[in-house]
């Protein structure tokens, strides 16, 4: 069956063509501030199911939609993609060197949309950071790059990749689960 990515993250993407599939790719373009909840670990959940719904009209032929939304929660807070420079700026000096893990929180939905099944599951890997010398931090922030990555990091950097330690799995720091998505193909598939 036809397998659309329903997402603009390059990440997600890379994860997925890496792994061997072939697919299509479709953007939702929803407002993911307009859909808010106070339970950090619900809200990727939401994001992917609405993202899910607005590309379904999208789509007339079977296929298996891939929707997918991460949230970064540090010491109880919310971390999106930065809003500006200072907002990254204050996650990764305050990532840097402390006890709290960076939890990237991943709401995964598959949808299969000869059949209306629609699965969803959570995945969460946590990533530990070493100190990070404030002229990397900068370097990596006048890179630009931060403002698409929850969290405003990537483990693809080489810069900030040495103070990285991951517990759980690459892809699902880069936003996509795979062990999570091979088991939600399987059953909206069947």
């Amino acid at each position: 069956m036809k397998i659309i990515l329903g997402s603009q993250s390059e990440n997600r993407r890379s994860v997925l063509a890496d792994a061997g599939y072939e697919f299509d790719v479709l953007v939702s373009d929803i407002d993911e501030k307009a859909i808010r909840h106070d339970d950090y670990y619900e809200l990727p959940l939401l994001l992917a199911e609405a993202k899910a719904q607005a590309l379904l009209p999208r789509i007339t032929e079977p296929a298996l939609l891939i929707t997918a939304d991460q949230v970064i929660v540090w010491n109880g807070e919310l971390r999106e993609k930065p809003r500006d420079l200072e907002e990254a700026r204050r996650y990764l000096q305050t990532f840097s060197g402390s006890e709290f893990p960076a939890e990237c929180v991943n709401g995964i939905t598959v949808t299969n949309t000869e059949t209306g099944a629609s699965l969803t599951e959570r995945e969460i890997s946590k990533v530990y950071f070493k100190t990070i010398p404030q002229d990397v931090i900068e370097t990596f922030l006048n890179l630009g790059i931060m403002y698409k990555y929850a969290g405003g990091f990537t483990p693809q950097s080489p810069l900030i990749l040495p103070y990285l330690r991951i517990e759980g799995t690459i892809e699902s720091v880069l936003g996509l689960p795979l062990d999570t998505l091979k088991n939600l193909l399987q059953k909206a598939s069947s």
